[in-house]
């Protein structure tokens, strides 16, 4: 079992920064991949990024390239998206998952979620 904890969600201006962080619990937090979906108001909810067991690997939607980051530090059980020069699309409810699966682009394909953490970004 793994529980996921979002944080570091708010409002923020358009060309703004924020950091989310999704703490877990349970010893096999190394052994999962990790993602952060996202879901705006009568959209699907989408994979923004996502990241290997290591970290090694990563994955970035095309919308979000060259402007979200994510990492992971396996020590503290938590995985973080550095999302800079936001944009009014990007208001959105993010969501943290976990999956045992290996390399999972699809939200069917994830075993845990966390609550969501609102991002709101004023034009």
């Amino acid at each position: 079992q793994v529980q996921l904890v979002e944080s570091g969600g708010g409002l923020v201006q358009a060309g703004g920064s924020l950091r989310l962080s999704c703490a877990a619990s349970g010893r096999t937090f190394s052994s999962y991949s990790m993602a952060w979906f996202r879901q705006a108001p009568g959209k699907e909810r989408d994979i923004v990024a996502l990241i290997s067991w290591s970290g090694s690997s990563v994955y970035y939607a095309n919308s979000v390239s060259g402007r979200f980051t994510i990492s992971r530090d396996n020590t503290k059980n938590t995985v973080y998206l550095q999302m800079n020069s936001l944009k009014s699309e990007d208001t959105a409810v993010y969501y943290c998952a976990a999956t045992g699966g290996g390399w999972k682009m699809s939200r069917y394909e994830y075993d845990y979620w966390g609550q969501g953490t609102q991002v709101t970004v004023s034009s």
